[in-house]
């Protein structure tokens, strides 16, 4: 039985072994595309860059597709970083503008059109700017954060490359609303389906790679997430047990519930600041204010992080910090409640919704549960990506917010989704999931 203090032995072998084997599968002609599953925080863009460079040092051209603008601009600046000898392209909108960290970029291009980035041997843009391309074809395509492009997206653009390598994390969000879906299920052209799954139902046999090593997650938190969320991929925390730290810089006085609950958390990785039993609106003034005053505190007191890349300690800034939430007016009022706080610095924290939370990292997250203080578990607030999301963006910490019941509203929703016929059974379910992370946080439980 594995334990939050396991690690794989040497993760950085573990790591460059599975890079490695992707490499291997890129370079065989057989293959017309090579799937990567990774956990939170492996390293998929340190791959989608590697691949990239290996491939354009072979003589390809490859392009590499991503989801967001943001996302697109994030790799540029590490493809142009690392590969200063390689031309890389930004194909954009007519009207884009380019953020400052791109400006000072010698070997970057940026053009709405691909005759405008004739000289580069990189081309990087979302998949809705590709799906504009008509006119040219490309051996190779990377598509990074592929379990988020949805299946239509993926058609408009396939026939833009001859093989693809598809990087993305499996226990994400899926790039959908959840609504009444019942007249597609089963059915082999499914538009719900994200671009991932229905590329490997159509094509079997393609090599599906799993990420063994999560940079990002302590080794607190790394064996929970694993459990809860990829219950059929293991993998394992990079750094060992004692490599992280939280600290104070100073004694706490005043609110001792919130003091308790940041030195759990500082110790063990985990908290649950459970409020008392309540059925509340999910605008409820009180967790949101809780959340947004522990955010205030840890501010206050100065907390100190120690970890691989900072042996020596570092303050933590408002930066490292993330209140995350499942709606985005329970994010405008912690917004304005951490203005209430009283602290100068408190308003930089960082506050939105598990969807825009995607992908970012932080020090310490401050979870404000899904289901705390409902009446009902709809398959929104149930959505195993969700708090997957919001569990797994922490380098050092993860604190939850909630009012005392969500254990009994979940035995009163048990899982009941219907079994449809040529649909494989989705594992794991988000009523699972919650259990799961539910029976971690009771260890870690502090009454307010």
């Amino acid at each position: 039985m594995r334990t939050d203090n396991d690690t794989a032995p040497d993760p950085a072998s573990a790591a460059n072994a599975a890079a490695a084997a992707i490499l291997a599968d890129l370079a065989d002609t057989r293959h017309r595309a090579v799937v990567v599953d990774s956990p939170p925080g492996a390293g998929k863009s340190t791959l989608v860059v590697r691949a990239a460079q290996e491939l354009a040092v072979g003589g390809e051209r490859p392009i590499v597709v991503a989801q967001t603008n943001n996302q697109v601009d994030d790799l540029i600046k590490s493809l142009a970083e690392k590969h200063p000898d390689i031309a890389v392209g930004r194909l954009s909108a007519g009207d884009y503008s380019a953020p400052q960290a791109l400006s000072g970029l010698a070997n970057t291009s940026i053009g709405p059109t691909l005759a405008d980035l004739a000289g580069c041997q990189i081309i990087v843009g979302t998949a809705a700017k590709w799906a504009t391309v008509r006119d040219a074809t490309f051996g190779w395509a990377i598509l990074d954060e592929a379990y988020q492009m949805r299946s239509d997206m993926l058609l408009q653009i396939v026939e833009r490359f001859d093989r693809g390598l598809f990087v993305g994390d499996p226990g994400q969000l899926d790039p959908f609303t959840i609504v009444g879906t019942e007249r597609w299920i089963g059915l082999p052209h499914d538009p719900t389906q994200n671009g991932v799954s229905v590329m490997l139902e159509h094509n079997p046999g393609i090599p599906v790679h799993r990420l063994p090593v999560s940079w990002r997650l302590p080794s607190s938190a790394a064996p929970t997430v694993n459990e809860a969320f990829y219950p059929f991929t293991d993998f394992t925390a990079g750094t060992e047990q004692g490599t992280r730290a939280l600290e104070f810089a100073t004694a706490g006085f005043g609110r001792t519930d919130l003091d308790e609950t940041l030195t759990m958390a500082f110790t063990t990785g985990w908290a649950l600041h459970e409020l008392k039993r309540r059925h509340v609106p999910r605008t409820d003034t009180e967790t949101l204010q809780t959340a947004a005053d522990l955010a205030a505190r840890l501010l206050i007191r100065g907390a100190i992080a120690t970890c691989e890349l900072s042996r020596d300690g570092r303050p933590l800034t408002a930066g490292d910090i993330a209140i995350g939430v499942a709606h985005r007016d329970q994010a405008d009022l912690v917004r304005t409640a951490l203005a209430r706080t009283g602290n100068p610095d408190a308003p930089g924290v960082a506050v939105d919704t598990a969807n825009r939370l995607q992908g970012r990292e932080f020090e310490v997250v401050i979870v404000v549960h899904p289901l705390s203080g409902r009446r009902d578990a709809t398959a929104f607030h149930l959505e195993a990506g969700r708090l997957c999301v919001l569990a797994s963006r922490h380098r050092q910490a993860c604190i939850v917010v909630a009012r005392e019941g969500i254990a009994d509203l979940l035995d009163s929703h048990p899982s009941t989704d219907p079994v449809h016929l040529s649909v494989p059974a989705k594992f794991p379910d988000g009523w699972e999931a919650n259990q799961v992370m539910l029976d971690k946080l009771a260890q870690h439980r502090v009454a307010a």
